[in-house]
């Protein structure tokens, strides 16, 4: 009923982009909080720290898998109901994590439930509805605000989420976060397509079509390789940095610190990256940001751990955070046009989320067989290498010129 009261005279591109920036706070605010909740639970229930590990790894699989399936429902509905129907199922998981015991139900509702959950209610949604509501010339800007804003969002709920676990335990924190993220269904109205996207000088697709051209693309295989990365350094990092430092004697509150602190120069490096990735070379700044993370982590492993080093490492790894995504996006909208972006991007961010499961898993089982998540780090090193050289060689034109060209 209330989507027969927004017109599209009403729904003007900048309240678009403001409520892009909203889901994308909510979104990833509340699930930046997860990693906070693994000591407290584990002392609780008694699970092993792969357990824990487990149960979120899952669910960045399944967002993983999800993301396709509602980016295809997406292009062909519009955002608006996927993103509430989304909404919905995450806030169900993250409710339902709260009074659950055993390890397969942890499985299931923070796991499986949530994930596919946040496949709906995302900010790759988001991304999709403005490639699709937005003019070409405002798409990067408008990615680089609502990826800055999920990290103003990160940067809010950590502190607010280690408040909520202090004052009155995790499982009443857990119900909290999810009824926070309820908001983005009456939001997300504001994303629904009433209108289609704007002519293309390429002829009309159809999904078939799209998904072959892009499996025969070098250069969008290269993007889903290296986005591959960024799943398991962002993944591994959230999850596992508040017990890394919990480990050194830091108090909790110093890990909720060090992921806000994540969070809010992250509003400053994805803003920048959807500014640069407008007027540079995309795939150039993807080579820069994941060569830059790879320095970064190696001097914070070579750097005796404090609460001034880690608060540094959290701020200099917030600028690299999510600024991979507005070129990326855009490097896709690029290759083959908004049509089917929410798609197409979801089958990038898929190979992200595999990285994401093996970064977070990894790290619970190196840490149980080890003791130690160096391992871990000094993969994550040689991981952003790598993906600086594969982004090197990607043609940065649409995927028709490079395939006539070749």
């Amino acid at each position: 009923m209330m989507s027969r009261f927004i017109t599209p005279r009403l729904i003007t591109p900048g309240r678009i982009v403001a409520a892009g920036a909203i889901v994308s706070l909510i979104g990833y605010g509340v699930r930046a909080d997860f990693g906070l909740f693994q000591e407290p639970m584990l002392e609780t229930r008694g699970w092993s720290r792969e357990t824990f590990a487990l149960a979120l790894a899952i669910q960045n699989l399944m967002w993983g898998l999800g993301q396709p399936f509602a980016g295809a429902i997406a292009d062909r509905y519009g955002g608006g109901r996927v993103l509430a129907g989304g909404a919905l199922l995450y806030a169900a998981g993250i409710a339902l994590g709260a009074v659950v015991e055993g390890s397969f139900a942890l499985h299931l509702t923070l796991g499986v439930m949530t994930g596919l959950g946040l496949s709906g209610a995302s900010m790759f949604i988001v991304l999709g509805a403005f490639g699709r509501l937005l003019p070409p010339e405002r798409r990067a800007w408008a990615s680089g605000v609502a990826t800055a804003a999920g990290s103003l969002g990160q940067f809010l709920f950590a502190p607010i989420g280690q408040g909520f676990i202090a004052a009155w335990g995790w499982p009443v924190a857990l119900m909290l976060l999810a009824a926070a993220a309820l908001p983005i269904i009456p939001v997300a109205f504001a994303l629904r397509s009433h209108r289609e996207p704007a002519a293309t000088p390429q002829a009309p697709q159809s999904l078939g079509a799209a998904l072959r051209e892009a499996s025969t693309h070098k250069s969008y295989w290269l993007l889903i390789a290296g986005f591959f990365v960024c799943g398991f350094h962002l993944a591994f990092i959230q999850v596992h940095m508040p017990a890394y430092i919990a480990g050194y004697g830091l108090s909790p509150a110093v890990g909720a610190w060090a992921i806000g602190f994540v969070g809010l120069f992250n509003t400053i490096g994805a803003y920048a990256a959807g500014v640069l990735a407008g007027r540079r070379s995309k795939k150039n700044l993807l080579s820069a940001i994941y060569l830059g993370r790879a320095a970064v982590i190696a001097i914070f492993v070579l750097t005796p751990v404090s609460v001034p080093s880690v608060l540094a490492f959290s701020a200099a790894m917030g600028l690299l955070w999510l600024s991979t995504v507005p070129p990326t996006s855009g490097l896709v909208a690029l290759m083959f046009g908004p049509r089917y972006m929410s798609m197409l991007f979801g089958l990038v961010f898929f190979s992200h989320q595999i990285g994401a499961f093996i970064g977070v898993w990894l790290g619970g089982w190196a840490y149980d067989a080890y003791g130690s998540y160096s391992l871990v780090w000094w993969i994550s090193v040689g991981l952003g290498i790598a993906s600086a050289a594969l982004h090197w060689p990607i043609a940065e034109r649409p995927a028709r010129a490079a395939l006539q060209v070749a």
